[in-house]
């Protein structure tokens, strides 16, 4: 492993019409995470396998002379109470730091469930923060985003790269992780829709080390907050089932929950697990894709 590069822009995504520009917030899975011990700050410091999806919500901004969101989407409903939204917090950070004193206006298309275990409103601070800085340009950006990222969450930095790192400390140390056959394998995410608070579930964790993760044995680690998550939302335990039952060659709860996903070895298999799973369990959210 090396120290992580930091491309600014990973997406690719085009720039829209009509003084618009475009990035998509990619959803973020841990494809295994082990939690090695409490810190005196309430943190806890972990090992992590970041990898993302080529899907999540989408986020569009043009300048304006000062910072707006407006939210669309099926999980608009979800943070119609959060008047300091990332994206708003992210922007306004950027322009802080570079002594910037224009806004932009973002529109967010929320696909995402919201505190789901999948990175989502850090996606969609991190998509805010390559939109600002796409936007802005080099003769304004002049301090860059990896310098302060992290202040906006633990998965932030992550999540600015959108690609496959692995994570120590709280998740913020980053190196780069280069996995053979990892990028485009067919995944399969999936969510109860129960709320599964981070907080309550790290409390619950054991507190027993159970050793290092090596990211080249990665399909043979683990979720060390899989136990305490089920415990409190037992639904999880529910979603797992049922991805085992479908093929996948993993399965695996994302984060702190509620998202389980499952790798697949072909898209069509992807596909019909994703049918059956909606036709089981309508009331699930799912989404269907392939890795970064």
């Amino acid at each position: 492993m090396r120290p992580a590069a930091n491309p600014l822009h990973p997406s690719g995504d085009p720039p829209l019409r009509g003084g618009q520009d475009l990035e998509t917030a990619y959803a973020k899975i841990n494809l295994a995470l082990h939690v090695r011990g409490r810190r005196a700050d309430g943190y806890h410091d972990l090992e992590t396998l970041f990898a993302f999806v080529d899907a999540g919500d989408t986020l569009t901004a043009r300048e304006a002379d000062t910072f707006s969101l407006t939210v669309t989407g099926p999980f608009a409903g979800d943070l119609a109470n959060e008047p300091d939204n990332l994206v708003l917090r992210a922007a306004r950070l950027m322009a802080r730091h570079n002594g910037i004193t224009t806004g932009l206006a973002f529109t967010l298309d929320k696909h995402l469930p919201i505190a789901s275990g999948i990175g989502g409103g850090s996606a969609d601070a991190a998509a805010a923060l390559r939109l600002a800085d796409r936007i802005w340009g080099p003769d304004r950006v002049t301090v860059r985003m990896f310098d302060y990222c992290a202040d906006l969450g633990a998965d932030v930095p992550a999540c600015c790269v959108s690609r496959t790192r692995f994570g120590s400390g709280v998740g913020d140390r980053l190196v780069d992780c280069d996995i053979p056959g990892l990028v485009g394998a067919p995944v399969l995410l999936v969510n109860p829709l129960v709320a599964c608070p981070t907080g309550p579930v790290f409390r619950q964790w054991d507190g027993i080390d159970r050793g290092p993760l090596d990211p080249a044995q990665w399909g043979d680690a683990r979720n060390d907050l899989e136990p305490p998550a089920i415990a409190l939302v037992p639904a999880i335990g529910e979603v797992l089932a049922a991805l085992r039952q479908t093929g996948a060659r993993l399965t695996r709860m994302s984060g702190s929950g509620a998202t389980c996903f499952a790798l697949y070895d072909h898209a069509p298999a992807r596909d019909r697990a994703a049918r059956a799973i909606a036709a089981d369990h309508p009331q699930w959210w799912t989404m269907s894709g392939a890795l970064r």
